[in-house]
This record gives C-alpha cells, sequence and structure tokens, in this order.
C-alpha cells in the first residue's frame, strides 16, 4: 500500500481536478503515479509540462521510452519499469528489446550508446567522463541528443524518487526492475 496518499480523481478539486481531468481525456486513465503526484498541484503540473516538453524534442517516443526503462533498471523502481514496459509495448518495442532495455542494453547499436550514456548519468549522478560523450558522439548523437537524453533522465529520476518515497501502487502489469541488478 502507497505510504503517501494518491488523489482520487473524482474527489480531485481546483487545479488538480483540472489536470487529472486533461491526463484522463488524453490516456482514459489517471494512472496512480499521477494520482500521488497530484497532491501536489505544482508538482502534477511541472511533470506534465516537463514530459509534454520533451514529447516535442528530437528524440523519439521509443528512444525516450527505452531510456526510461534503464533509469527504471538502474534505480530498480518497479513501477517505472512496468508503466515503461506497457508504454514501450504499445510503441510496438517487443518483450526481449523491453527487457534488454531494463538491463541498460539494446540490439540496436545506436540505441544502446545512448543507454549506456542514461545508464552513465544516472549512476554518476552527471558527472560522466569525456568518455562517456566520446562514445555517444562517435554512435552518431549530437549536443542537443546529448542533453535530451540527460532531461529524459532527469523526469524519469523524478518519478523512480516519488515512487521509491510513496511506494507507489502499480497499476501496470508488474514488471520487476530488480531483474536488472543481476542481469548487468
Amino acid at each position: 500500500m502507497s505510504r503517501l496518499q494518491a488523489i482520487d480523481p473524482a474527489t480531485a478539486e481546483g487545479k488538480t481536478k483540472a489536470l487529472f481531468d486533461g491526463v484522463q481525456k488524453k490516456l482514459g486513465v489517471v494512472p496512480n503515479l499521477l494520482r500521488t503526484l497530484g497532491a501536489s498541484p505544482a508538482a502534477l503540473e511541472a511533470y506534465l509540462a516537463f514530459s509534454q516538453a520533451l514529447g516535442g524534442a528530437g528524440l523519439d517516443s521509443r528512444t525516450r521510452e527505452s531510456i526510461a526503462l534503464t533509469v527504471a533498471g538502474e534505480n530498480a523502481c518497479d513501477y517505472c519499469a512496468s508503466a515503461h514496459t506497457a508504454i514501450g509495448g504499445s510503441l510496438g518495442i517487443g518483450a526481449a528489446e523491453l527487457a534488454d532495455n531494463l538491463r541498460g542494453r539494446s540490439g540496436d547499436a545506436k540505441l544502446a550508446a545512448a543507454l549506456d550514456f542514461a545508464a552513465a548519468v544516472t549512476r554518476k549522478r552527471g558527472l560522466v567522463g569525456d568518455d562517456d560523450l566520446a562514445a555517444l558522439r562517435q554512435a552518431g548523437y549530437d549536443d542537443a541528443a546529448a542533453v535530451e537524453i540527460v532531461t529524459t533522465v532527469a523526469l524519469n529520476l523524478l518519478t523512480n524518487y516519488v515512487n521509491h518515497v510513496a511506494q507507489t501502487d502499480i497499476d501496470f502489469p508488474k514488471v520487476t526492475a530488480d531483474a536488472a541488478e543481476t542481469a548487468a
């Protein structure tokens, strides 16, 4: 059971209700993570705006979902592993690739470089080396992509940490992120 109270969309008021209504219209559901963030309308609004802004960036949605899985694996966040596995699957990413992404791997060399960089940013708390950036650039990513990978990591750190603090109830088919630790 969640340690922080998730806000029920049926009883939400004010700014939280308006934000939940937008999420419901877009997704058809208000996931438990967003219900938890709804305790602070400012936090919920910030998350939604950040997420929407990255949706218009140069990295495509499949790459962002793969990065989200890598970060979830690095942080052993079962909620995010579950959510992003479901979302990635809905984007057509195969089950084996999703499992690999959770472990920071990919069958695609260019994506693997992005995931390596995302894992390094997460593990090293942003203090990556010149070699980390060189490997990313060698794979064909430019500085804009490097910044977008870092911001995608940051957005997912936010959700990982909220889920760890809250122990958010998982409302997606459950995927255990701990498996990523033993496979790395």
